[in-house]
């Protein structure tokens, strides 16, 4: 019985934390495609603390959903909430370095939601695209980063994950095996159906 009370806790002390969740119209985007895909198997990497993966949950009741996250303290925290909202026998939480874990996983995922490292999105977005079945969707949150990629941007703190996503963009747009529109909703969501021959 999926315990929604539990979620908004999760979200709400997320909030408190400084902990990075999905936006909310970041969320009715994806719930949306939720709704018409209705995937049997999710891939996410960057867990943080089990929010995003309890609401694909909800929103794909029949997915199960396997999540990387790099942080093994956060990694914990996720497995008490699914586990509080009652969705634990639906959501697998892989500890460890996604660049790592990634090449290991064999399955063909419906949907890939990426919101990790921004430094690693082009490397995301190739094993997303080996992973992904036909027909398949990749989701980049935070692919506009404040606006600033689409900006003339430059300072130094910001500088490598600025580079990183706009060399992610032009990946998903330059590849023939994507069709790929980028969202203004939240902080930029990009969406990438996979076409296989």
């Amino acid at each position: 019985m999926f315990n929604l009370e539990e979620l908004e806790k999760v979200k709400t002390k997320a909030i408190k934390e400084h902990i990075p969740i999905i936006m909310d119209d970041t969320l009715e985007k994806i719930q949306e495609i939720l709704f018409q895909e209705n995937p049997a198997k999710i891939l996410e990497i960057g867990t943080a603390v089990g929010y995003s993966a309890s609401q694909f949950v909800r929103f794909a009741p029949n997915a199960i959903v396997d999540t990387i996250e790099l942080d093994e303290e956060r990694a914990k925290e996720a497995k008490e909430n699914v586990k509080k909202i009652g969705i634990e026998n639906q959501i697998n939480i892989f500890v460890g370095n996604a660049v790592d874990i990634l090449p290991t996983l064999e399955g063909k995922y419906d949907i890939i939601f990426i919101d990790a490292n921004k430094g690693k999105y082009p490397v995301f977005l190739q094993e997303g695209i080996r992973l992904a079945k036909n027909n398949g969707i990749i989701l980049a949150d935070n692919i506009l980063y404040k606006g600033y990629v689409m900006g003339d941007y430059n300072k130094h703190k910001q500088r490598t994950a600025v580079k990183h996503l706009r060399e992610y963009i032009q990946m998903a747009e330059g590849n023939e095996a994507l069709q790929t529109e980028i969202l203004e909703v939240g902080d930029g969501l990009a969406i990438s159906r996979v076409k296989k021959d």
